[in-house]
Formats: C-alpha cells, structure tokens, sequence
C-alpha cells in the first residue's frame, strides 16, 4: 500500500504538465505569448507606483522615500494576489475537474497541490519584477527578503483550507461563488493595504488588528518598505488558524468525497 507521499511522487509528472499546461493554455492565442505574464505585474507595479507616489503624492509617515507608498501598496497586493488567487481556484476545483474525478483514478491531493504550484509560480513572477523594481529604485530589501518565505508558507496554508472548505459545499450550493467574490472584497478593504492601519481610530485599529490577514500583509510590508523582518509574535495566530482551517477542510472533503462524486 503506497503512503500519500509515494503517490504524489508517482503522480509527480501529472502535476508539473498540468501546471505547465495551465500556464501555456492561458497565453495560447496571443501575440506576445507569455510576455504578458511580466507585462501585467509590471504594469500594476508602475501604476501604483506612479499614481500614488507621484500624482498624488502621498506619503508614508516616518519613511524618507517618496515612492514609499507605492512600494507599500503593491506589497499589500502581491500578498493579497497570491490569497486569493489560491481561495478563487481552489473552490471551483472539484466543479472544474469533475470529468477527472469521475473518470481517472488518481491521488485528489494532485489538485491542490496544481492550484498552489501555479500561483506560486505566478507569485514568483510578479515578485521577480517587484524585485527588479526595488533593486533600480534602491530600495531592495536585503537578505530580509527571506521573511517571505515563512509569510508565504503560512498564507497557502490558510487560503488552501479555505479554498478547499469552500469548494466541497460549492459542489452542492453553487451560490457559494457569489457569495465569496462579495466576502473577498470586504475583506481586502477590511485589511491595511491600500490605507496604513495607523490612520484608524482605534475602535476600528482594534478590529482590523483581529483580521489574520492584517499580520501578514504587515510582514511584507515591513520587508519591503522598512527593510526589516516580520513581526513573528503576531504571524502565531494566522499560523495556528492556517493549519486549523486545513486540518478542518480535509475532514470535510473526507466526509462528503463520496457524495460529492454522484453530485458531480
């Protein structure tokens, strides 16, 4: 009998050529190709940058850089892209591919783990530009880059068990997609990306702070605006709660896996 991690090595091939599938399939009929994949990120880099920076000349308090708050909303939207981009995917999985599960006998640990692969991958892209970008406006952050690492880490974990949650009951109430697109923008305003947490009074700073994305998204901005390393105390709570949202997702899929077959 395989164990789960000789499955996923057998099945290895499976995953790279559906990225790598996905990846090209989403590029196929345009001119340019994957150089849309740099030419999308780069844009919203130079429009953030630019508007806020230079047009309307907002600045960060207590930071001598007057792109600093251009550099400090596109970190809240790399973090924010990546989350989800994970949560969006991860909910019409099981609907997406039901030809598949119905059909093919393989691991369904494959599916997560394609969805999570091709957003890092584009994750990493963005990231790579943003970099480019820090690096010419002397801004790079430094070896604290590898705080996003952990960052990262903890915020696939949480938006992966809740994509997942999400996508066993979108199998059998299919408002379930409306109703998360309308959650994901009162979230992304109810987190500190556009607006720094600091301007709020404090009723509302001490209900923002409960957020477990308010940590995370504060961790790469202090990587890449302060050039300092995350506040690890405050990423204990997503942490937990990202490995709870998990472990709560896969009982969930476990318990209705069957069912959700003959409803697919």
């Amino acid at each position: 009998m395989k164990t789960k991690t000789e499955s996923l090595l057998a099945y290895r091939g499976f995953i790279a050529g559906s990225v790598r599938r996905e990846f090209e399939e989403r590029y196929r009929n345009s001119l340019l190709g994957g150089v849309w994949s740099l030419l999308t990120p780069l844009a919203t880099i130079v429009i953030y940058v630019v508007i806020f920076s230079n047009v309307m000349k907002a600045k960060l308090a207590g930071v001598d850089n007057e792109l600093a708050y251009g550099i400090y909303i596109c970190s809240g939207v790399l973090a924010w892209g990546m989350f989800t981009e994970v949560i969006n995917r991860s909910q019409s999985i099981f609907l997406d591919n039901a030809n598949m599960l119905k059909k093919l006998s393989f691991p369904r640990i494959c599916l997560p783990i394609i969805v999570v692969s091709s957003s890092v991958l584009n994750f990493l892209i963005v990231l790579a530009l943003f970099l480019v970008f820090l690096l010419f406006s002397d801004g790079f952050p430094g070896v604290t880059l590898l705080g996003v690492v952990p960052l990262l880490i903890i915020q696939l974990m949480f938006a992966v068990g809740i994509g997942i949650f999400l996508g066993v009951v979108y199998v059998f109430f299919r408002d379930i997609g409306p109703m998360t697109a309308i959650m994901l923008q009162f979230w992304f305003w109810f987190t500190p990306i556009v607006y720094p947490i600091s301007i709020l009074p404090d009723y509302a700073r001490q209900a923002v702070a409960l957020n477990p994305m308010t940590p995370l998204v504060a961790g790469y901005q202090n990587i890449f605006v302060y050039g300092r390393w995350p506040d690890w105390y405050s990423l204990t709570v997503p942490a937990i709660l990202g490995v709870l949202v998990c472990l709560v997702a896969m009982a969930v899929y476990r318990k209705r896996a069957g069912e959700m077959v003959d409803e697919l």
